[in-house]
C-alpha cells in the first residue's frame, strides 16, 4: 500500500515537471533526424533566399533610386512612385492588364474544365485528345505567336479568310485599337487551356467514386451531382489553377511582346512590357523597380482575396 502511494506520488511530480528526457539513443535519433531535414530543406531555402529574397530587397532599395546602370544609383526617395501616379501609360498598362486577366482566366478555366470533364469518360482517343490540348503549354511561346501573327494577317491570314468564306470583312487584327486585345486575349486562352485541363484532369480522377454511386442510387441527376457534389470537391484545385491563372495573367509578357509590341497606341500595353521598357530601352532601372512593386502588391492582394473569398485554408488541405 505504502509503495503503491510512493509510486503514484513519484508519477504526480514527474508529470507535473513535464515531460521526461529521451533516453540517450533516442536523442541521437532525434537529432539525426533533425540534421537530415534541414539538409533537405537547405536547397530550397538557398534557392528562395538567393532567386528570391536578394532581388526582392535589390528591387525594393532600388525602387528610392534613380539608377541608369551606367552611373551609381542616386537616392531619390519617393520620387518614382509619385512619377508613377502621374503616368499615363503606365496605368493603361494596369487597365489593360486587369481586362486581360479579367477574360482570359475565367473563359480558360471554364473551358479547360469542360474539356477535363469530357476526357474524365470512356472518350475513343481520349490520350490522342489530351496530348493535342496539353502541346500549346509546351511549346515556345515564341512559335506560338508566330502562327497567330499568320492567323491574324489581315491578307492572307486563316482568321480573315474564315470570315471571308462566311461573306464577312475581317479586320486587321493586331493593328486595330479595338481589336488588337480581343485578339491578344484569344491567343493567352488558347495557351493556357492545356496546364488547367491537365489540373482538372488529375482532380476528377481523384475524386471519391463511392460518393457518386450513393447519388445515384438516391436519385440524383448528373446535373445535380455536377453541382452539388463535382465543383465543391474541386475547390483545392479550382484555387490552385485560379491563384497560378491570375499570376500568369498578369506577368504576360512574350505574345504581348511579338504580336503587338504594345501597340498599337499603347492599346495591348501590359505591366510586364512596361517594365520591360523602363528598365532595358529606357535604362531607368529604379522606376521599373517601382513598377516591380506594384506588380507585386497587386499580385498579393489578388491572391489574399481569393484566399479570403474562396476559403483557401479549408481549399488547399
Amino acid at each position: 500500500m505504502s509503495g503503491t502511494m510512493v509510486s503514484t506520488r513519484d508519477r504526480v511530480r514527474a508529470a507535473a515537471s513535464g515531460p521526461s528526457a529521451p533516453p540517450p539513443r533516442r536523442r541521437g535519433l532525434l537529432r539525426a533526424r533533425r540534421r537530415a531535414g534541414l539538409l533537405m530543406v537547405a536547397p530550397a531555402v538557398l534557392h528562395a533566399l538567393i532567386w528570391i529574397g536578394i532581388p526582392l530587397v535589390a528591387a525594393i532599395v532600388l525602387s528610392f533610386t534613380s539608377y541608369d546602370v551606367l552611373t551609381p544609383p542616386r537616392f531619390i526617395g519617393l520620387e518614382n512612385f509619385r512619377d508613377l501616379l502621374s503616368d499615363s501609360v503606365f496605368r493603361r498598362a494596369v487597365l489593360n492588364t486587369s481586362i486581360y486577366t479579367f477574360f482570359t482566366v475565367p473563359v480558360a478555366m471554364g473551358i479547360s474544365l469542360l474539356i477535363a470533364l469530357m476526357l474524365n469518360t470512356q472518350l475513343a482517343g481520349r490520350a490522342i485528345f489530351r496530348t493535342a490540348i496539353f502541346i500549346p503549354q509546351v511549346t515556345a511561346t515564341i512559335a506560338v505567336a508566330l502562327v497567330w501573327l499568320w492567323i491574324y494577317d489581315p491578307r492572307s491570314g486563316l482568321a480573315n479568310a474564315v470570315l471571308s468564306f462566311l461573306g464577312l470583312d475581317g479586320p486587321a487584327w493586331l493593328s486595330s485599337t479595338d481589336w488588337a486585345m480581343p485578339a491578344v486575349i484569344v491567343v493567352g486562352i488558347w495557351q493556357g487551356i492545356g496546364l488547367k485541363m491537365l489540373i482538372y484532369l488529375a482532380a476528377l480522377q481523384s475524386l471519391p467514386t463511392e460518393l457518386y454511386e450513393a447519388a445515384s442510387v438516391d436519385g440524383a441527376s448528373k446535373f445535380r451531382q455536377f453541382f452539388s457534389l463535382t465543383l465543391p470537391l474541386l475547390r483545392p484545385a479550382t484555387f490552385f489553377v485560379f491563384v497560378t491563372s491570375v499570376i500568369g495573367a498578369f506577368q504576360s509578357f512574350d505574345q504581348v511582346y511579338i504580336l503587338t509590341d504594345g501597340g498599337p497606341a499603347n492599346s495591348t500595353t501590359m505591366m510586364t512590357y512596361e517594365i520591360y521598357k523602363s528598365a532595358f530601352r529606357e535604362f531607368r532601372m529604379g522606376y521599373a523597380c517601382a513598377q516591380s512593386l506594384v506588380l507585386f502588391a497587386l499580385l498579393l492582394f489578388l491572391t489574399l482575396l481569393n484566399r479570403r473569398i474562396t476559403g483557401g485554408d479549408r481549399a488547399t488541405r
